[in-house]
C-alpha cells in the first residue's frame, strides 16, 4: 500500500513515517510544508529508503495537493499536518485557523475528488485518518472522569478550538459525502525528536544549560503522557484495522502533574549527568514557577479502553521507561537539537497572551 502522510516531518508525523518504513512493506509519501516545527533531519534514518518520498507542499494549496495525489495514487491518507503548539496559538491564532481548519477542508476536498474517481475495489479499501488531540474535550478539573469517544467538545485555546473545528469537518465529510474517515484523539505525546518549546524537551535542555525550569502556575496541571512511538504504533493499527466512521481515543495511562514530570527529569539528570553547569548544586533548584497560561486547562485524561478492546493496542512504555528513554535520547543526539536551536526558536517562553 501507498500511504500519504501530511505533516510527516513533524514530531508525531516523523515517528509515524519511521514506524511504517521500518516495520512494514508499505510506501510513504510525506507531504509537509516545513514550518519551524518540520524537520527533515528527524527522518535521516529512512530518507534514502526507496519506499519513502517527500513533497514540500502546504495543505492549503489545492492545486499542488491534486498534483501529489495524481502522481502517487495513495491508498490511504493519514492527516497529521497541523499547527500544534498551544502557546503559539495564544500569541498568533491566525496560522492555526488557516492550517488546521482551512487546510483540513482543502485536503478533504482534494481527497474526496480523488476518492470518487477510484475503481470500486480501491474505493472500498481507501481510508482518510484524521489525527487530533484530547484538548478538544476541554478540562476535567474537579472530577475523576476520563475523556471517552463520546465526551462533548469544549475547547479552551485557539489551538484546541481549531482542532475541534477540523474534527467536525472530517465527520461532516463522512456523513454528507460518504468519505471513509476515521478520527483519533490522543493525549500529550513525548519522546525523541520533540520540538524544544514543549515541556519535556524544554526542561531537559534548560537544565543541561543551567537555565531556569519555568513551570506554569503551581505546576499541578495534570496530563496523560503518551510515548510517541507507542502513538505511532496505534495510528498505524487504526488506519489498517480501524472501522470507518469511528473515533478512537489514544492515551498512555500515565497521568502526571507537570511539577512531578519536571522533578522526574531532574532526578534522571542527577543520575546521568552528575557534572552540572557552574553554580548549579541540584537540577531541581532551577525550577521556577511563572505566571500561568491564559485559559490553562487543569486536567486531561483519556480512557483508551475502546482501542484496546477493539484493535488490541495498548502502550508498551510506562512513563518511567519512556521518560528515561527520552532524556537519554536528548543526551545522545545533541547535533539534532542544536541544529533546531540554531533556527527560529531559542527556548524563550511563548503564550503569555501579551503580544
Amino acid at each position: 500500500m501507498k500511504i500519504l502522510v501530511t505533516g510527516g516531518a513533524g514530531f508525531i508525523g516523523s515517528a509515524v513515517v519511521r514506524y511504517i518504513i521500518e516495520n512494514t512493506d508499505n510506501s510513504v509519501v510525506n507531504v509537509d510544508k516545513l514550518t519551524y516545527a518540520g524537520n527533515l533531519e528527524s527522518l535521516d534514518t529512512i530518507s534514502d529508503n526507496e519506499r519513502y518520498s517527500f513533497e514540500q507542499v502546504d495543505i492549503c494549496e489545492a492545486v499542488k495537493l491534486e498534483q501529489v495525489f495524481a502522481k502517487y495514487q495513495p491508498d490511504l491518507v493519514m492527516h497529521l499536518a497541523a499547527e500544534s503548539h498551544v502557546d503559539r496559538s495564544i500569541d498568533g491564532p491566525s496560522a492555526f485557523i488557516q492550517t488546521n481548519i482551512v487546510g483540513t477542508y482543502t485536503l478533504l476536498e482534494v481527497t474526496r475528488q480523488y476518492w470518487q474517481k477510484l475503481d470500486e475495489t480501491k474505493k472500498q479499501n481507501f481510508r482518510f485518518h484524521h489525527i487530533s488531540t484530547d484538548e478538544v474535550y476541554g478540562d476535567l478539573e474537579g472530577t475523576d472522569d476520563l475523556f471517552t469517544e463520546t465526551t462533548s467538545y469544549a475547547p479552551s485555546s485557539p489551538y484546541s478550538a481549531s482542532k475541534a473545528s477540523s474534527d467536525h469537518l472530517v465527520r461532516a465529510w463522512y456523513r454528507t459525502y460518504g468519505l471513509p474517515v476515521i478520527v483519533t484523539n490522543c493525549s500529550n505525546n513525548y519522546g525523541p525528536y520533540h520540538f524544544p518549546e514543549k515541556l519535556i524537551p524544554l526542561m531537559i535542555l534548560n537544565a543541561l544549560d543551567g537555565k531556569s525550569l519555568p513551570v506554569y502556575g503551581n505546576g499541578q496541571q495534570i496530563r496523560d503522557w503518551l510515548f510517541v512511538e507507542d502513538h505511532a504504533r496505534a495510528l498505524y493499527k487504526v488506519i489498517t484495522e480501524g472501522k470507518v466512521g469511528e473515533t478512537y481515543n489514544i492515551g498512555g495511562h500515565n497521568e502526571k502533574a507537570n511539577i512531578d514530570v519536571v522533578k522526574t527529569i531532574c532526578a534522571i539528570l542527577e543520575e546521568l549527568v552528575p557534572q552540572k553547569p557552574q553554580g548549579v548544586e541540584k537540577y531541581a533548584d532551577l525550577i521556577t514557577f511563572v505566571k500561568d497560561r491564559p485559559g490553562h486547562d487543569v486536567r486531561y485524561a483519556i480512557d483508551a479502553t475502546k482501542i484496546q478492546r477493539e484493535l488490541g493496542w495498548k502502550p508498551q512504555e510506562t512513563f518511567e521507561t519512556g521518560i528515561r528513554k527520552t532524556v537519554k535520547w536528548y543526551l545522545d543526539n545533541k547535533t539534532w537539537w542544536k541544529r533546531v536551536l540554531d533556527g527560529s526558536y531559542s527556548l524563550e517562553r511563548l503564550g503569555s497572551g501579551e503580544k
